[in-house]
């Protein structure tokens, strides 16, 4: 019976909620993050729902700390059925703002820490034909101004999981990727970037939302188990991904204007 899952990013937000989801099912989870106290509020969340499992500490921009938590998969769950690459931080600012660390900590956090989760775990996850299912962002699809770093990560989080979907789908495992747009958590604790503006603006959006993470987890849940492969829990993002197949361009001047009118509210130096 497949009922071993992998997550970063477990200590809070979607990557708890996803733990809790599938722990109602009786899974059993490997539970990583750099936030210990996080990872043991979830661990005991996880055992009240119904599942089990262990926590260990891991920096996914850390391909060794991966490896480590890939062993302990093999040696205390005998495997790992479904890998969840969750860890990601937030970013913003103009592209002109961005210094290149911005650049570096985004890409090798968001993009590269799921490239090394995937390549750290590949051996266990293509022994049990199972699953991968990759975190990436609306972001990666509609690339809105003002937070390009983070539209580059998510979008080679979204290039990543179709060449993984094309390469594994034959040895019999399945890929997905999933592109929430803004939901309430706490990502912007992390978040980084040259204009304060911009973070209170990302945090009006984060709650504003319509549907919250655990809504998120139970949707992701049912679209895994439906084989989708791109899996699009917002309404809104659907349409919006929808509207811009039919006709790009309108989606590209609409992003314009939106620089114009962010632009317009950005106070003077």
């Amino acid at each position: 019976m497949q009922n071993r899952m992998m997550i970063t990013g477990a200590g809070s937000g979607l990557g708890r909620e996803m733990a809790l989801r599938w722990a109602q099912e009786g899974w059993r989870l490997a539970l990583s993050d750099v936030n210990e106290a996080g990872l043991a509020e979830t661990l005991e969340m996880v055992r009240a729902a119904g599942g089990d499992g262990f926590t260990q500490r891991c920096d996914v921009r850390d391909y060794s700390q991966l490896t480590a938590l890939a062993q302990a998969c093999g040696a205390k769950l005998g495997g790992i059925d479904v890998l969840v690459n969750n860890a990601g931080v937030a970013s913003g600012g103009f592209f002109e703002e961005l210094s290149l660390e911005d650049w570096d900590w985004q890409i090798a956090i968001n993009l590269m820490g799921v490239v090394k989760g995937c390549k750290a775990f590949l051996p266990l996850i293509r022994e049990s034909r199972g699953t991968v299912i990759n975190i990436a962002s609306m972001a990666a699809l509609m690339q809105a101004p003002g937070m390009s770093n983070y539209n580059v990560a998510k979008a080679g989080v979204v290039a990543l999981s179709e060449s993984l979907q094309a390469e594994l789908k034959p040895q019999g495992v399945n890929v997905h990727v999933v592109c929430p747009s803004f939901f309430q958590t706490n990502l912007m604790d992390s978040f980084r970037g040259p204009t304060p503006s911009m973070k209170a603006q990302v945090s009006k959006l984060l709650e504003a939302s319509p549907i919250t993470a655990t809504e998120i987890a139970d949707y992701i849940y049912r679209q895994v188990a439906e084989g989708v492969f791109m899996i699009l829990p917002h309404e809104q993002g659907r349409m919006a991904w929808e509207a811009k197949q039919r006709d790009p361009q309108v989606i590209y001047d609409e992003m314009a204007a939106m620089t114009v009118k962010m632009l317009s509210k950005k106070k003077p130096d």
